[in-house]
This record gives C-alpha cells, sequence and structure tokens, in this order.
C-alpha cells in the first residue's frame, strides 16, 4: 500500500466498480425501455466514458493524498 501506482490502481478499481454497476444499470435500462430508441444507450454509453474520465481526474484533484500518500522525497 506504500507504493503510489499499486494505491492509486486500487482507488481507481474500486472507482470503477462502483461506477461501472451505476452505468450498467442505467443502460439496462434504456435498452429495455419501450420510448427510448435502440441507439439512446449507445450514446450514453459514449458520454458517460467521457464523463467517468472527468469525474476522475477530478477526485485526484480533490483528494491528491489518496492516490500518494505512501510517496517519500527521496535525497
Amino acid at each position: 500500500m506504500d507504493n503510489p501506482v499499486v494505491r492509486g490502481l486500487l482507488v481507481f478499481s474500486a472507482f470503477r466498480a462502483v461506477y461501472g454497476m451505476g452505468i450498467l444499470v442505467v443502460t439496462y435500462g434504456l435498452a429495455t425501455s419501450e420510448a427510448a430508441p435502440w441507439w439512446t444507450s449507445l450514446i450514453f454509453l459514449a458520454c458517460s466514458m467521457v464523463f467517468s474520465r472527468w469525474l476522475f481526474r477530478r477526485l485526484k484533484q480533490r483528494w491528491p493524498g489518496l492516490f500518494n500518500a505512501g510517496q517519500r522525497d527521496v535525497e
């Protein structure tokens, strides 16, 4: 856990698991909806890819200690 790469990978994996589950639920709802055309779910997935990258960058800016807490300066 002291390695910032491992720590960042674990945080990113947890983020993707939670965010991905929400995206799957919404996409399933759009895909099985009678009111929405079939291509609506494809547009939603494309927008969610862009949004998730933006959101993760914002999380890294807001809580930088979460990603590099174990990093030490080497002299």
